[in-house]
């Protein structure tokens, strides 16, 4: 069961019929609080939750729920003229403890820069261009943090003066989440990119990052999701391929779309030289994906992605 939730509300003042003026569009300075919910299914917590937010002075922006097997997950937007940090971290944790659930506040910070995370296992390309693009400041961010699914790219990370941590999930995916949660949380992660990591990330995590985890996919979604896209396009007899950069949910592949590119399959490509001109595409398109987020261009409503044109 999914539940989404959006309230939208504009001031607008008006003047008087005498004043030539015309109209004034009054714009109210709030400052957003994320709230996620993950736990054992049970009732009550959307309410509590939300009667809290309300007693404190907030406004619920957007809603959005879930629960998979018996899990619940939730994420909550607050709108707040004035934050009381103290005050809702306190309430918060009581409300953690009379819920049985995990409750995590995020709050934004606009003049702190965001730390980025950059989630890999084998492939060079989208790394590199993330780090170049880094150091020629064309992303103001920073990357404190990359993991890997095993120690491939650990020599870059060190080239670069990133800490990398190696943990592979193959043995017990759900020790190895936590263990990522920990270095996430330690690290104050705002951002994780996926640049072509290539594990599933369970409802679990992902909920923790409600439209905070950006992934590379290499086709135009929603034509071939999972591992094999390239394979599947070439087979197919594809004439355009491309690739995604989206938002990651629990749903594979299947999250709100930020950006595609794509190009011309020729009669003499083969495999090899799609897969060679697609990744060069990834590389660019995640790029561009983590550029809009930074600059707060992108807005996610009714599971759509909508990019702001001026700010």
């Amino acid at each position: 069961m999914v539940i989404n939730l959006k309230v939208c509300l504009r001031f607008t003042v008006g003047l008087s019929p005498g004043i030539k003026l015309g109209h004034l569009t009054m714009e109210i300075t709030k400052t957003i609080i994320e709230v996620t919910v993950v736990g054992n299914d049970r009732k009550g917590v959307v309410a509590d939750i939300t009667n809290f937010i309300f007693k404190i002075g907030g406004n619920i922006e957007q809603v959005n729920q879930n629960v998979v097997r018996g899990l619940f997950g939730m994420q909550l937007e607050a709108s707040f003229e004035t934050v009381d940090r103290k005050k809702i971290d306190l309430g918060m944790r009581s409300l953690a403890k009379k819920l049985g659930m995990e409750i995590k506040v995020h709050y934004e910070e606009p003049d702190r820069l965001r730390n980025i995370a950059i989630f890999v296992s084998k492939q060079t390309n989208c790394l590199l261009r993330l780090l170049e693009a880094k150091e020629k400041s064309l992303i103001n961010a920073n990357i404190p943090l990359i993991i890997g699914s095993d120690a491939t790219l650990a020599s870059i990370a060190e080239q670069h003066e990133i800490t990398f941590h190696t943990i592979d999930d193959k043995q017990d995916p759900i020790l190895a989440e936590n263990k990522i949660l920990k270095l996430t949380e330690q690290y104050n992660i705002d951002l994780i990119i996926l640049a072509r990591y290539m594990r599933v990330l369970s409802p679990n995590f992902v909920w923790r990052y409600p439209n905070r985890i950006i992934n590379i996919h290499p086709s135009l979604l929603p034509a071939f999701p999972g591992a094999y896209a390239y394979v599947q396009a070439y087979e197919r007899g594809a004439k355009i391929v491309g690739c995604t950069a989206h938002f990651v949910t629990e749903d594979l592949d299947q999250g709100p779309i930020i950006c595609q590119d794509s190009f011309r399959v020729k009669e003499s490509d083969k495999l090899d030289t799609i897969r060679k001109k697609g990744q060069s595409l990834e590389a660019e398109t995640l790029l561009e994906a983590t550029k809009l987020y930074l600059e707060g261009r992108l807005e996610v409503y009714w599971g759509r992605v909508h990019i702001i044109q001026d700010i």
